[in-house]
Order: structure tokens, then sequence, then C-alpha cells
């Protein structure tokens, strides 16, 4: 008998209601709505349209109930550290910030100034950047404290959508993690740092933890049978349980989309004082696990330029652009993506041209160069920082899993496994919301574990392998000692 479930994915350029059916181990997934999500400009700021957004999931959800499917469970995921001000009986109290928002480079350095990073990380365990909901939440209490009164609780993205669908306020511990207010060895929230901030504590929501029964859905008729779950509300903690690995523990994973996550899982969290310096993080993973990994700039800056291309009549589409790449030559000119110029969004084709020249390398000229000094830089990136990573968790990694958009990419692909000098395993591009449907099948009984998932995905999803290749190797040993060399 096959279990029907919801997976309500949303990601900073699109936003998805997937409908997956279970049957005989293997997971099958339908997109039955799909819906942009990306930024609202309001007054010079940037904020996310969640009532537009939760228009969407209804409609989606509707259209389910109009065909008569009747799944046992859903739920949300999303990316982290944005939050929604809520309270009982009024679920909006501001609309939130999008994290590119410009608002927290001041917090950010005061927080850091005054309660000292040393002592952050040690309560923590995770990365500094200045996205970090401790850092939005701080300019909130600063500059909103109207707001911050008027609010019951905060809400990180995926979690508030769970609640309007349960009317159960939850924070799930995966996405949680990505706050800078979690404590990962005492596995709650951080008294101290909110102190800090001046944040009132009866904002910080109960947490549970990953595959958690809500209650049932409300608000759509036709689908009351249905359980809201938290599974990891987390988009890379679902993508990471979803990992279709063989036992053992000899790998790595790259969640690879907008943003880059790179790492491994672990038992437990590393924090001390050589994790801080590195600035790698610890997240909460599926079933009490530990995400260790490096949050790097990822596809956003091919993405932008796709937009600058787009808007001048160039190439738009993705796979065109790809092309174009692998017929332009290789390594010829290099950038560090993690340059703090690439960050904010306009003119991104300028910006990689500018860097080229002040660094005395070829600039790229057509839009296939330019994307190829994109990718292949990524790559370089992604093999100096799986060095950090191994180094300090101790793992002797002889693989990578790459998950997400990013993994249908087969010039970044084997771009990665040539700078790796490692077997780099690709697909499924869907795993955020495998991850998500297996979570919701785990917490119902019908999948046991990260076991089970990872089982399933092996039954259901085809990867394609890449290899690094003899002939190139010498250009990717000269082209990682010129990596090293650029300026960031």
């Amino acid at each position: 008998m096959s279990l029907r479930l919801v997976a309500i994915d949303l990601g900073a350029e699109s936003g998805r209601v997937i409908l997956g059916t279970l049957a005989k181990g293997r997971l099958s997934m339908e997109v039955v709505h799909r819906f942009p999500t990306g930024a609202t400009e309001v007054a010079g700021t940037l904020r996310w349209d969640v009532v537009g957004f939760h228009g969407e999931i209804l409609r989606g959800l509707r259209l389910l109930a109009d065909r008569g499917v009747r799944p046992a469970g859903l739920s949300c995921d999303s990316w982290g550290v944005d939050y929604v001000l809520c309270r009982d009986g009024e679920p909006l109290v501001a609309q939130p910030f999008q994290y590119r928002d410009a608002r927290t480079a001041k917090p950010f350095a005061e927080v850091v100034r005054r309660v000292g990073a040393p002592a952050i990380f040690a309560e923590t365990g995770l990365m500094f950047m200045g996205i970090n909901t401790l850092y939005q939440l701080a300019d909130d209490v600063r500059r909103r404290p109207d707001l911050v009164e008027a609010a019951g609780r905060f809400l990180n993205i995926g979690d508030y959508f769970n609640w309007l669908l349960s009317g159960v306020p939850r924070a799930e511990v995966s996405l949680a993690s990505t706050t800078q207010l979690w404590n990962p060895r005492r596995r709650a929230w951080s008294g101290k740092l909110a102190r800090a901030i001046g944040l009132p504590t009866r904002l910080l929501p109960k947490v549970v933890p990953s595959g958690t029964v809500l209650g049932p859905l409300r608000g759509v008729a036709g689908l009351e049978t249905a359980r809201v779950i938290a599974s990891c509300s987390h988009d890379t903690g679902c993508a990471v349980a979803a990992v279709p690995a063989a036992p053992g523990d000899d790998w790595a994973y790259l969640s690879s989309g907008t943003w880059s996550l790179l790492g491994v899982e672990l038992p437990g969290p590393v924090v001390n004082e050589a994790v801080r310096a590195a600035n790698c993080t610890n997240e909460a993973g599926f079933g009490g696990t530990t995400r260790f990994l490096k949050v790097l700039v990822g596809l956003w800056i091919l993405q932008e330029c796709r937009r600058e291309w787009e808007r001048d009549g160039g190439p738009s589409d993705y796979a065109a652009i790809v092309r174009l790449a692998s017929k332009a030559p290789a390594l010829r000119s290099l950038i560090r993506p993690d340059d703090a110029r690439f960050a904010a969004p306009g003119d991104m084709p300028g910006k990689v041209r500018a860097y080229c020249r002040e660094t005395g390398q070829p600039v790229p000229a057509t839009p296939g160069a330019l994307a190829r000094c994109v990718l292949e830089s990524l790559a370089l990136l992604y093999a100096e920082q799986l060095r950090v990573i191994a180094a300090l968790s101790g793992r002797k990694v002889r693989r990578l899993h790459v998950v997400g958009g990013g993994s249908m990419n087969d010039l970044l692909n084997q771009a990665t496994a040539d700078a790796l000098g490692l077997a780099v395993e690709a697909g499924p591009a869907e795993a955020t919301a495998a991850g998500n449907l297996l979570i919701q099948a785990h917490a119902l009984g019908k999948v046991r574990g990260l076991a089970g998932i990872r089982k399933v995905m092996r039954a259901s999803f085809p990867t394609r392998a890449f290899r690094p290749s003899r002939a190139a190797r010498g250009a990717w040993d000269a082209a990682r000692a010129r990596f090293a060399d650029l300026p960031r």
C-alpha cells in the first residue's frame, strides 16, 4: 500500500508544493504547484512576501484536494536565518526582512565587539555571518522596539508556515540551529546571547526534534486527515538526510544551489578555537547528527550574471550558459567567489571582469568565458575548504556527494572532481524535497531512521559518477596554486 505525503519546499527563487508517493521501498515525486519567492523591495528594504507565499501554498494544497488526493502528512522546509515576528491571534506583526538586506552590518559588528567572537562561538558553534538571526534580532531590538514588544515569538520561515498550517507554534531543531542563538551541546536556546542583545526570552519558541508530528492540517477542505510534521524545517537538513550515501563515514556532501553547503556528518558538534578560526559551523541534522560544514557562496554569482544577460538580451537558459562555458578555454581566469564584492546583487558580470582585471588575468569577454571562470573558481573553492573540513573533523574523505540543483551541472561536477582529486557522485537534484518527504515517512513509522531514508534514496534516484581526469591533473595542480594566491 502506498503512502502519500506533501513537501512544501521554499527556496530563495521559487517555492513548490510537491506530492510524494512511497511504495515498495521507492519514492516518486510530482511538482503540483510552483510559484516565485524572490524578495520584494519595500521602502528601500528587502522583504519576504510571506502572506503571498501562504496563499500560493494553499492554492497548491487545494489543487491536491480537488484531485481527490488524501496525503497522510505534509511539511514545509525553507532556507535558514530569516524569521517572522508573530503572536497568537496575529500571524504577522511586521513583514519579514530578506537576509540580503543591508540592515545587519552595524548590529553584527556591534554585537561581536561587545560580546566577543570567542564567547558567541563557545555558546553556539556557528559560523559568523552578518545575516544570522542573532544580528537581525539585535537590529529589531535596537531599531524596532515597538514591534518586539508587540510580538509573542519569532519563527523561522519553514516553522512559520508549519504553524499557519497546524496552529502549533514550534521551532524545529535543524532550523533553530541556523540562528546563532542555539547551543548545540546543551540543545537549548542560549539565554546568555538573548540577554546580550536585549531579546525578551518569551520570543524564543519551544524547540522540537526533526520528525515531530505537530497536528492536523487546518484550512483546506478535504485534507483534514493530513498531519503537519516538522520534518527538517531547514532545507539543508532535509538534503543531507537524503544524501544517497552507502553505509560508512568516508564521504562528504555538497548541497549545491544559490548557496553551497559543504561538509561532513558527525555524531556531535566540534566547538574549539581552530573551528572558530576557520569559520566552520555546527548545525543540527536529522537523528541527532551534526552537520559540520562551511556555508559558501554557490551558484548565486552565476544566477546574478544570468539576470544581467537576460535583461540585455543575452543567454538566459542555464543549460545554454553551461554549453557556452564548456566551449570556452579551461582555467584561463579565476576569481575568489568568497570575495565580499560578490555577495551583493548588481552588475555581477562587471564585478567578475573587474576582479580579473585587478589581478592581472585575462578578462572574460563572453558569457561562456565568464561562466566558465565562475564555475571553475567554485570548484577550487570547494577543494580548498574540503581540506579544512576534513582536517578539523578528523574525517578521511574519499568521495563527495553533490545534491541539489547544482548536481545537474556536469561542467561544475567534473571541475569539482578535478579540483578535489576525488570521485564525485551527483544527484539527486531534488534531495531537499525527498528528504522532507522521507523524514515525514519516518515520523509516521513507515521508514526507519537515516539508514532507512538513504536506502530508499539509493533505490529511487540514480546518480552520475565523475572521476578526476588524469590528463588534466597538471593543469588543476597549477590552478590550485594560482587560486591560493588570489586576494579575497
